[in-house]
């Protein structure tokens, strides 16, 4: 066991016993971890207002090896990220960024990816904090959080052949493949999506800009609607299952395919 100083990110918090909390954290070391905070229901003292979803805490964790759970000495709020908890649909999206990070963040990651993720986190809850969500910011968040998970989708080359699609190939995605499939290799493959060539340049631009300019991209209302089935299959294909804030987040920001 080593004792590890860290700023750490609660992605989910839950009671455990009669005055314990376990906690799934996010940490710039190593990534995802989960830690017991042992009489964390009882103690208004050492965790007082520190074990809440969103937290951004520094923490002392006496660390143990991937896969075991370590144990939650100290932790200071550092930061809230209040405006998530005063607004119903930033709650929502900010829940389904946690509990996608959750599922899929790796434990025991190295230590520069681990970095990089943990500093995604931050800059996307700071992001959704300062504005009102709509349906392209949950699509753009969702593209983002693959790519920063190292699971973004391709989009520009035949993910069989490697060409990229002439203009008189059709446009298609195929999902399990994770891209776009030209007319040769297409006709192997079942279950495809169509999709505009636009659609994917769009998404490839949301990638490459700064969180600050992402208010500048503007998707037609078919791109949209194209990228959220896009990618609303393809992160499910690695979730596995329906995240339990999914059907919450469509309530507060209705996808456009969903809209009467």
């Amino acid at each position: 066991m080593a004792a590890l100083e860290s700023e750490a990110l609660i992605l989910r918090s839950v009671d455990f016993g009669e005055s314990d909390r376990i906690l799934h954290l996010l940490v710039p070391e190593a990534g995802r971890l989960t830690a017991i905070a042992k009489g964390a229901r009882r103690s208004v003292r050492r965790f007082a207002g520190t074990l809440d979803l969103f937290n951004h805490l520094s923490v002392r964790i006496d660390w143990q090896r991937p896969g075991r759970v370590s144990r939650l000495d100290q932790a200071r709020l550092l930061h809230n990220f209040a405006p998530l908890r005063s607004d119903p649909a930033r709650f929502a999206l900010g829940c389904y960024l946690l509990e996608l990070l959750d599922r899929l963040a790796p434990e025991g990651a190295q230590r520069a990816d681990a970095a990089r993720l943990f500093d995604f986190a931050l800059q996307t809850l700071e992001w959704i904090a300062a504005r009102r969500p709509t349906p392209q910011q949950r699509v753009l968040l969702l593209l983002r959080a693959l790519d920063a998970l190292g699971l973004r989708p391709e989009l520009r080359a035949c993910v069989r052949c490697g060409r990229e699609p002439g203009e008189r190939d059709a446009s298609r995605f195929h999902v399990a493949e994770g891209g776009p499939v030209c007319d040769a290799c297409a006709e192997r493959l079942s279950g495809l999506l169509s999709v505009q060539r636009g659609t994917l340049r769009a998404l490839e631009q949301g990638l490459r800009l700064e969180p600050a300019q992402l208010d500048r991209l503007v998707l037609s209302p078919r791109a949209l609607a194209e990228a959220e089935q896009l990618l609303d299959r393809f992160s499910r294909f690695h979730v596995g299952v329906e995240l339990t804030s999914e059907r919450f987040l469509r309530e507060m920001i209705p996808a456009v395919a969903d809209r009467p």
